[in-house]
């Protein structure tokens, strides 16, 4: 969103080197003439003011989107490029409103003194110092004016930019708010942008969802203005739950205290404080503890402009379905907070209760009590069917049904990729190290790992997929290892090293096969969550600190595609999974150049990236890596050029540096270093002999043989980050 505001930003200023007022000229198409002349309004004094966007009521996602772009632009492309003075801006947004509350807005922008370079000093002036035409024309074109005495080289010429020009100080003065917010705030509005918009009505207009009414006070004045067909005023509307009832605002100042006393809470971090203390205090009169999930909680904030927690309760008997699937319920379907004992985290901990959050006071709450109690028991017992009818079977019975859902159409169905799956699995077990007994258990959790989702349950509900599957497992008598690989699979990381080998075959398959199937993400679109897939590769080989070499994990995975897999297809492969690696890295904090050189050399291998790069970047930070940096680079920018490799030849150094340099390199690098750590210990120790080699030796010597020997022996020292990390890529090298 921020990146969105700049560029909006950007294209305002260029429109700036045409217009004195930025969207003067664009936004005239969209001031309708029954609009009330901005002329006729007047404001003079320093006052508040309140723009109030209402609206149908917005999804969750939208108002976080929506306030955060309305902060940024507002203040720094409408207020700062006007020169409006002003002492705060304040944002909020609820389902019905968005605002933005300017305290203390001048009605006039300050006047500004802007520098014009005119024509260069021999163009505006003749031989005799008169002013030319040229010089003329250009005042008259920039409308400036002075008596005649001062048309002279003397007043108007100045050194500018290595030349002699006409330059000349304009002063504008600031637009008033009555003339400007009428014209800009349309154009404001046409910039609020969302991932999904509709149309509602003649003006064609798309937003987030049907604008309604808008509120445009300055003071006591009304701003005037029409979009989608709606005009400013001074009414706003009360909650929903009681027919939204028009209220009339009285001037910008008195904007809060008219919105509370109508139950309106505006303060996102306000509303999440009621619900949590109206949560916390009614699980806590049943002896409970609410499970407070922020991304629930998040959403549930942006559902209400008045919260009011409710107490709900359903039949025990439900709580002999798994629990994920009674919190799933409750929380990803009916946005309700489960309630469990205190302290407690096992299958039977949940108590028979719910906590709902109302839009209003409690009128008439024991009438939403009964309603949300009805709606969660029919959830319930369609749960307890579905879980009674799937557990008739055993989990291996629904894996041959796999067959009926489609994965890909060049890739075929669920079944062949769980087939997949399964080989590849057998595959990973050796590069993953996995014991006897867990190569076994892995080989069953593979062959089961998709079994669930063509369950009753799991078509119901596909958040719980992997998560049925583990109960599924345990009821059918699988063992525990197994089921927990089952239900690990769709973590970002999982716990065990049989359900990673489960995890990684998994992504593995849908990163290769479909990108063999032409389906590579292209900029935002990644229908498929290849993005995800790769993070999911890496990631938990980073937190597994497992060595795993992702190339030959690839063509392992091709081998088992029913379509073709090209070399160059792998190649793009790897390179997208280096891509995402490179986010993860960077994202925990380290340098990007760091980054960049580690993966330059050892992107295969997650785990001997993330170990390379956090010691590389301990060296970086060393006091003396200015010497260290230097002199290495040295020795690999006068080599990298050379085509051929040279042999080196202790006999045939000549001067004493190059034989001094070749003896510490042999007593210090006993073969190709393994880390960082190593690598730089051995370049500390060679940099004297360094610097002194190329003090005193001259590397292009006339004689060929000399020359290969010296460049050789550099090329030795360069190798020595082979495998570990370029260098070249570091700030400073």
């Amino acid at each position: 969103m921020r990146e969105l505001a700049k560029h909006v930003a950007e294209s305002y200023r260029e429109q700036r080197k045409e217009l004195e007022y930025p969207l003067l000229k664009e936004t005239n198409k969209l001031v309708p003439s029954k609009e009330v002349s901005p002329s006729s309004v007047s404001i003079s004094q320093p006052s508040d003011f309140v723009l109030e966007i209402g609206v149908e009521e917005l999804p969750a996602g939208d108002i976080d989107t929506a306030t955060k772009f309305l902060e940024f632009f507002f203040e720094n492309n409408i207020l700062k490029i006007y020169h409006l003075k002003y002492k705060s801006v304040k944002v909020f947004g609820t389902p019905r409103r968005l605002v933005i509350y300017v305290e203390g807005l001048e009605s006039q922008g300050e006047t500004t003194s802007t520098e014009i370079k005119g024509p260069p000093e021999s163009a505006a002036f003749d031989k005799q110092g008169n002013p030319t035409q040229a010089l003329l024309g250009w005042i008259k074109k920039n409308e400036l004016a002075f008596p005649d005495e001062f048309l002279t080289k003397e007043y108007l010429v100045q050194e500018r930019d290595g030349g002699r020009y006409v330059v000349r100080q304009k002063e504008t003065e600031g637009s008033t708010i009555s003339i400007l917010f009428p014209r800009v705030l349309p154009v404001f509005m046409r910039d609020i942008k969302f991932d999904k918009t509709m149309r509602w009505n003649d003006s064609g207009i798309s937003f987030s969802r049907p604008i309604r009414w808008f509120v445009a006070l300055h003071g006591e004045t009304i701003i005037p203005f029409e979009y989608a067909g709606v005009t400013s005023g001074n009414v706003t509307r009360g909650l929903r739950p009681y027919d939204s009832p028009e209220i009339k605002i009285p001037s910008a100042d008195k904007y809060f205290d008219v919105i509370r006393e109508a139950g309106i809470v505006l303060d996102t971090e306000e509303r999440k404080v009621l619900i949590l203390e109206q949560v916390e205090q009614l699980a806590a009169s049943v002896k409970g503890e609410a499970l407070i999930d922020d991304d629930l909680l998040n959403e549930v904030v942006d559902l209400v402009e008045k919260p009011s927690a409710v107490m709900g309760r359903f039949n025990e008997e439900f709580l002999q379905l798994p629990r994920e699937v009674l919190i799933s319920v409750m929380k990803k379907h009916q946005r309700y907070f489960p309630v469990q004992r205190v302290g407690t985290q096992h299958a039977s901990s949940l108590l028979p209760h719910f906590i709902a959050i109302r839009n209003g006071d409690d009128f008439h709450i024991d009438t939403v009590r009964e309603g949300n109690e009805h709606v969660l028991g029919a959830r319930f017992a369609d749960a307890n069917f579905f879980v009674r009818e799937d557990v008739k079977h055993p989990l291996e019975y629904y894996r041959a049904q796999l067959s009926g859902l489609t994965f890909h159409t060049k890739l075929g169905s669920m079944l062949d990729k769980s087939e997949r799956i399964e080989k590849l699995v057998n595959e990973l077990i050796p590069m993953l190290g996995l014991e006897k007994d867990d190569a076994v258990l892995a080989r069953r959790a593979a062959h089961l790992a998709k079994a669930d989702l063509v369950t009753q349950m799991v078509t119901e509900m596909t958040s719980l997929q992997g998560i049925i599957g583990r109960e599924y497992a345990i009821r059918s008598g699988e063992q525990n290892d197994i089921a927990s690989a089952i239900g690990e699979q769709y973590q970002t990381v999982p716990h065990t090293k049989i359900g990673l080998a489960v995890a990684l075959a998994d992504r593995l398959d849908s990163l290769v096969g479909l990108f063999a199937a032409g389906l590579a993400p292209t900029g935002a679109k990644d229908p498929f969550g290849l993005r995800r897939a790769a993070i999911g590769v890496v990631q938990p080989l980073i937190e597994h600190d497992v060595d795993f070499d992702l190339t030959e994990a690839v063509k392992k995975s091709a081998k088992t595609q029913p379509i073709e897999v090209s070399d160059e297809t792998q190649k793009q492969i790897l390179d997208f999974i280096t891509g995402r690696l490179s986010v993860v890295l960077k994202d925990a904090g380290y340098k990007y150049d760091v980054v960049d050189a580690v993966l330059a050399e050892q992107s295969a291998n997650p785990a001997a990236s993330a170990r390379t790069v956090k010691q590389l970047q301990v060296w970086v930070e060393r006091e003396n890596w200015s010497t260290i940096l230097p002199g290495f680079a040295r020795c690999v920018r006068i080599t990298r050029d050379q085509k051929a490799i040279f042999e080196v030849n202790a006999k045939a150094f000549v001067e004493k540096e190059e034989k001094d340099l070749f003896a510490m390199l042999q007593k210090t690098a006993h073969g190709q270093p393994a880390t960082v750590d190593e690598f730089l210990e051995i370049v500390v120790k060679l940099i004297p002999s360094i610097n002194a080699f190329f003090d005193k030796v001259l590397v292009m010597a006339d004689d060929k043989k000399v020359k290969e020997n010296r460049l050789g022996l550099l090329q030795n020292i360069a190798a020595l980050s082979r495998g570990i990390a370029d260098l070249s890529r570091l700030e400073g090298f």
